[in-house]
């Protein structure tokens, strides 16, 4: 009986120079689709014949219907918005597939105001934030993206170079979906060995070695916590919880006179015998044991 071949799906968006909304669209459509098993192909095109008859179309087309699978933001009155925030293509894609391919809702959520509201925001030329320091920028997912883009010099295939960016993102968006899912259960854990702490103001997490990120992330709700030690055989770290999550200041402080000491200078002014390091910045510290860590994280409660 002969095989018969297997459509080839068409995902179609605009040619020319391309940006993070676009990029992260296509990868969202690209890993949806192969986890399906499907066959299917990017064209890069501004022919409305080839658009017509495409099977999904992102960032072009001047059409939002989801239904019919066209994903545009570019018509008048855009294409909706959510927290003041308008959608780019990559939002309104990620709106009808991220629960597909992340089958939770929590991770859905997670991964919409982590990294696809933060490019729909860039996209629409809206202002995420205010600049601390003239003429500083972050660098952005835009200005990664925007590297592989041919310069004036360069004669390079811009197709070839969206299909670079292309790579990365579906890297970046797969492992970006895995660290919340895993984050989601790190969380579970750290929290429960905030409650099983009689005195809130230290916690001490043994298992597993866990992130300063992540136990920023699971306490920063309580107000309780001061510091948390956390580590494994070979090193173990003290952190103050910050004041805020988008913010660098500690809820306390390590003792001034600890900034930037290490080894037997550290040692000397704590009488921790094996004390490491300690930050100069005064939001975390170092040492080799477990008991060596939360004797500098009492004194630092003390102080």
């Amino acid at each position: 009986m002969k095989k018969i071949k297997k459509k080839s799906i068409k995902l179609v968006t605009h040619d020319g120079s391309f940006h993070a909304d676009d990029i992260f669209a296509a990868a969202t459509l690209s890993i949806m689709l192969s986890n399906k098993g499907e066959t299917f192909e990017i064209i890069r095109t501004r022919d409305q014949k080839i658009i017509n008859n495409a099977d999904y179309v992102f960032d072009l087309g001047r059409i939002y219907k989801e239904n019919l699978n066209r994903f545009d933001h570019h018509q008048t009155g855009g294409a909706g918005e959510r927290e003041g925030i308008p959608y780019s293509s990559f939002g309104l894609v990620w709106k009808k597939f991220g629960g597909e391919i992340t089958g939770n809702k929590k991770i859905t959520d997670i991964i919409e105001r982590k990294l696809v509201m933060p490019v729909d925001v860039n996209d629409n030329g809206v202002d995420l934030y205010k600049n601390n320091f003239p003429n500083i920028f972050p660098y952005t997912l835009q200005d990664v993206f925007a590297i592989f883009s041919p310069t004036a010099f360069e004669d390079l295939d811009k197709n070839k170079q969206f299909m670079e960016a292309l790579a990365w993102a579906k890297e970046i968006l797969q492992r970006e979906i895995k660290k919340a899912k895993d984050q989601i259960e790190i969380a579970k854990i750290i929290r429960n060995f905030f409650k099983k702490t009689k005195d809130k103001k230290l916690i001490i997490i043994d298992k597993p070695k866990v992130s300063r990120f992540e136990i920023w992330d699971a306490l920063q709700d309580f107000p309780e916590p001061l510091f948390v030690v956390y580590g494994d055989k070979e090193d173990w770290s003290i952190v103050a919880m910050r004041k805020e999550k988008n913010s660098f200041g500690s809820r306390k402080n390590f003792p001034i006179s600890w900034g930037g000491l290490s080894y037997k200078d550290l040692q000397k002014i704590t009488g921790v015998s094996n004390a490491v390091f300690c930050h100069r910045a005064l939001f975390m510290a170092v040492a080799k044991s477990k008991e060596g860590a939360v004797k500098l994280a009492q004194l630092a409660i003390e102080s």
